[in-house]
């Protein structure tokens, strides 16, 4: 069972409890926390608190998180491109097209039910349908996924991640031509108001984001481009193109009506 114990600085107070507790643990899924606080497994210096409480200076924030339970996902011998594993971690390239974990509408076929034939261990603080997972990629993005083996590798690679240690390049193709050569893209990125599957740039309620670009190649009416998320927001790379006009090229939730 994995203790957790925070105190509340001034940068943090007056924020939410389940906003405060998802910046300082990025490793597990906000629903997850959500879930513990419903819960009352999160206690507020003892007392437990809804997760719309707004923490206070120097408070003491508490919870435990109960082993792993039982899996309900199934492991599937699905091929794995690895390339790289030790008895830590492992770094898998995904492809297009395969989901990360399991999730409604998705229960086989992906990445953990894959991970789940292949390793013997996998850490445990994802929650039972993210065993191993640190970080993940848009189902139809192909790339590198860091995959923890154990807790403590775990910890490790999300506190590197959460320090912006570990770099993060993407490459798109992209609808038109990007007239910059370079630049940057620094607006935030929240739940789409109306459509709840999609992400928007709001800067009324959105979390901060920033994403680097730079053109790599040109087209008639297209883009190559290279990118650096300083942040890690849900389709932020995808959301950030789509504000200046340029979605990548066969994005069915961002591309318009002809994403292709």
């Amino acid at each position: 069972m994995q203790h957790y114990q925070f105190e509340v600085d001034e940068a943090s107070s007056k924020k939410r409890l389940d906003v405060f507790l998802s910046e300082n643990l990025p490793e597990i899924s906000r629903s997850r926390l959500k879930k513990l606080i419903d819960e009352k497994r999160v206690t507020v210096n003892e007392r437990s608190r809804p997760a719309g409480y707004k923490v206070r200076v120097k408070e003491k924030i508490e919870f435990h998180i109960p082993p792993l339970e039982k899996l309900d996902t199934a492991p599937e011998n699905i091929p794995l491109d690895i390339i790289f594993e030790d008895e830590h971690m492992l770094a898998v390239n995904k492809p297009a097209g395969m989901v990360v974990h399991p999730a409604p509408g998705h229960s086989r076929g992906t990445l953990v039910n894959a991970l789940l034939h292949h390793c013997k261990d996998l850490s445990g603080i994802g929650g039972v349908e993210r065993p191993g997972i640190v970080h993940r990629l848009d189902k139809e993005t192909s790339g590198l996924v860091l995959i923890a083996k154990t807790e403590a590798a775990h910890k490790n690679l999300a506190a590197q991640f959460k320090k912006r240690e570990i770099k993060k390049e993407y490459l798109a193709f992209v609808k038109g031509n990007v007239k910059k050569e370079n630049g940057t893209i620094n607006s935030p990125v929240g739940r789409h108001q109306t459509q709840r599957k999609k992400m928007d740039t709001r800067p009324e309620y959105g979390r901060p984001a920033c994403t680097h670009y730079e053109v790599l190649q040109r087209g008639r009416n297209w883009t190559y481009i290279k990118l650096y998320p300083e942040t890690g927001r849900t389709h932020q790379i995808r959301v950030h193109l789509a504000s200046i006009h340029h979605p990548v090229i066969g994005d069915k939730l961002y591309g318009g009506k002809n994403p292709n």
